[in-house]
């Protein structure tokens, strides 16, 4: 079963620009696009519903025409879908590729995906989530710009979000950038062993640089042609990829989801990632 690019649409800037990326997107990878707008249910009398599931409609179409009108030959589907828009937009995103979403400049996830809503879509998806800023252009895809991915623990740690860079940068014929923070040890966190071992490897960063190329490994000998930067450096995990990622046509992270007593939530990195990252944000769940 071919799976499409799935993008959330509710007629705002942001919607509009998740659109044309999930497009673009759609075109390079050679799947079918679904443009999905996520209708909750309403108390409005039947008169009304029907005027806004007219205009819903509407809009759909409007918005394939325009995808249309810019590649010709693409597979384009709209559904309408009514319901919880966060169950709705999961039930679209699991059938998906990839569930692409529009964002409000360095925060909040538009129209309906509001505060804790959105968070919760990116937190129990199974499949990559990527977030689209107002604005952004095709331009932002020009040869020169990176990919850039975060990477941390073993090799099985973020497998699930190299394979999606190193996937997104063959397609894209751009360059990778792979990002792995350390922070200096303290007698809590590392043991007497650990630092034994890092000692031997040559020192903290050097121990460092190694479990990154090692986490890398199979992922070269698979994506020969895409060229790699492994970049180490020293600092919050958080701080050192936003920084990275300052100029990259897309970053991504693996997402770490927990559970507490008030819903779903992100890693502290993917957050940090998703609140602030100008580019495209492309969050991986684990494998």
């Amino acid at each position: 079963m071919t799976r499409p690019i799935t993008v959330g649409a509710d007629g705002t800037a942001e919607s509009l620009a998740a659109v044309h990326w999930a497009a673009r997107e759609a075109v390079r990878r050679d799947l079918p696009l679904r443009i999905v707008h996520a209708r909750p249910k309403t108390d409005s009398d039947e008169r009304t519903a029907d005027t806004q599931e007219a205009d819903a409609l509407d809009a759909l179409t409007r918005t394939a025409g325009d995808v249309t009108g810019h590649h010709s030959g693409l597979s384009v589907t709209t559904d309408l879908v009514d319901g919880v828009p966060v169950q709705a937009l999961l039930v679209a995103g699991a059938e998906a590729e990839t569930l692409v979403l529009g964002s409000r400049g360095h925060g909040a996830i538009v129209g309906f995906l509001l505060g804790s809503v959105g968070q919760q879509v990116i937190a129990e998806s199974t499949r990559p989530v990527v977030l689209v800023r107002a604005g952004d252009r095709p331009e932002s895809e020009a040869a020169g710009r990176e990919i850039v991915v975060g990477q941390q623990g073993g090799p099985d740690d973020s497998a699930a979000a190299l394979g999606f860079a190193f996937e997104a940068a063959a397609t894209r014929g751009a360059d990778l950038r792979v990002v792995r923070a350390w922070a200096l040890p303290t007698v809590f966190t590392y043991s007497p062993a650990s630092l034994a071992l890092a000692d031997e490897a040559g020192g903290l960063e050097q121990y460092e640089k190694k479990a990154l190329a090692e986490a890398l490994r199979p992922w070269l000998e698979r994506f020969p042609d895409v060229k790699v930067t492994q970049h180490v450096e020293m600092g919050s995990a958080g701080e050192v990829l936003l920084s990275a990622a300052a100029r990259a046509q897309l970053t991504v992270v693996g997402r770490r989801a927990h559970r507490s007593a008030v819903g779903s939530r992100i890693g502290s990195v993917a957050h940090a990632v998703v609140h602030h990252a100008p580019s495209p944000v492309a969050v991986v769940p684990p494998a």
